[in-house]
């Protein structure tokens, strides 16, 4: 009994010190580190790690291993998935895959643009081309979709970059374009179908949020929440939302990247708005929330604090942008790299906002970062760097 106990009070303080950032934005998708342990006040580069094509999405961590995606190759038909060690950046196992999918994107995009996630036992790696794998954490393959073979015209010209979430054993994946335009909830276990909805036919790049044990879906027309295993319908939100921010979550409330910001109290079958505030316009990044304040970054790379309360503005800092990415945070600090490549570190409680460090990583970044056991994770085209 006594071992047991000894076993129990290790196990609570190792969740005490370190989390895993398992998808896009982190924990429940927040963007906000939820571990004890955060990032040093002096950040420097630990180590830098190659990779072999281009990437928008961003690295994910589950205990001391780190994963990233990236395609290569003429026309990116070559799909790679990557495990390395956090502790020293060694690569630990590669996965090269040959894309079944359209290979089609902007310039500034490529197929590697969907962060994967992590139920903590898989990897789920979904890409541009609707190519959806499954590797548990050593690297076997466990099943595969590839996803325009059931939907034919599920597709944009501009490339996707919806990332998937993982709950409660449902992994909910989206696709949303001009034409078949859908979201599916498919077995971790399996990859089957456990659910199909027809989705509003408009391309649509932002990412779900998790909202109390129901995944919201977020396109023009709203924010659409659904239960994880069978895809019903919990609340619907209509008066439209952004396509390229996605919205975030804190306690009760969601804050909707729709009009500017707006605040909404969604219960079953109803949503209460709180309040709106259309200068709180973010540009690509999603907001974030930390504390009792909402942060946010324009489209002319300044970040605004606002009021959770009412949206009042409390502050502008002017950043050295243009931003692609999104802002993250660990304990006081807001931590957000440009496309230029130079990550900045904030300490919003500062009277007006100010950046406390800069690191020129001098690589193009429009990616996000991953926080984990006091780390900071960032990728380029060519490069991940740990940066400690």
């Amino acid at each position: 009994m006594k071992t047991i106990s000894i076993c129990a009070v290790m196990c609570l303080t190792v969740g005490l010190v370190r989390a895993d950032w398992l998808q896009f934005r982190g924990p429940n998708a927040t963007a906000v580190s939820t571990e004890a342990k955060v990032p040093a006040e002096e950040l420097k580069i630990a180590w830098t790690a190659e990779l072999p094509g281009r990437g928008l999405s961003a690295p994910i961590v589950v205990g001391d291993k780190v994963f990233v995606t990236c395609s290569s190759g003429p026309g990116q038909e070559t799909l790679h998935v990557f495990c390395f060690n956090a502790k020293d950046g060694s690569k630990k196992w590669e996965r090269a895959m040959r894309a079944t999918g359209r290979t089609m994107s902007h310039n500034k995009t490529c197929v590697a643009a969907n962060t994967p996630c992590s139920d903590g036992d898989r990897v789920f790696a979904l890409f541009s081309s609707n190519d959806l794998f499954a590797f548990d954490l050593d690297g076997n393959l466990l099943w595969l979709r590839g996803l325009t073979l059931d939907y034919p015209n599920a597709s944009n010209s501009l490339g996707m970059a919806q990332s998937p979430v993982v709950l409660n054993g449902t992994l909910v994946v989206q696709s949303e374009n001009d034409s078949e335009s859908f979201a599916a909830g498919l077995d971790v276990a399996t990859g089957r179908n456990l659910w199909k909805l027809d989705r509003p036919k408009a391309a649509n790049w932002s990412s779900a949020t998790l909202w109390k044990g129901a995944v919201a879906l977020q396109s023009s027309k709203g924010i659409l929440a659904v239960e994880s295993a069978t895809g019903k319908t919990v609340w619907n939100y209509t008066d439209g939302a952004s396509t390229t921010p996605s919205s975030v979550v804190t306690g009760e409330v969601l804050y909707a990247v729709s009009h500017g910001i707006t605040a909404l109290a969604p219960e079953k079958g109803a949503v209460t708005q709180l309040w709106r505030n259309e200068k709180l316009n973010p540009g690509t990044a999603s907001p974030l929330v930390l504390g009792e304040h909402l942060y946010v970054v324009n489209g002319a790379g300044v970040l605004i604090k606002a009021s959770l309360k009412n949206g009042d503005e409390l502050w502008k800092l002017r950043l050295k942008g243009p931003f692609s990415g999104s802002p993250v945070a660990a304990g006081k600090r807001i931590f957000i790299v440009n496309e230029r490549g130079i990550f900045q570190t904030i300490d919003p409680e500062a009277p007006e906002g100010k950046v406390t460090q800069e690191i020129e990583l001098k690589e193009t970044v429009l990616t996000t970062p991953a926080i984990s056991d006091g780390a900071i994770y960032v990728r380029s085209d060519t490069k991940l760097w740990k940066l400690q």
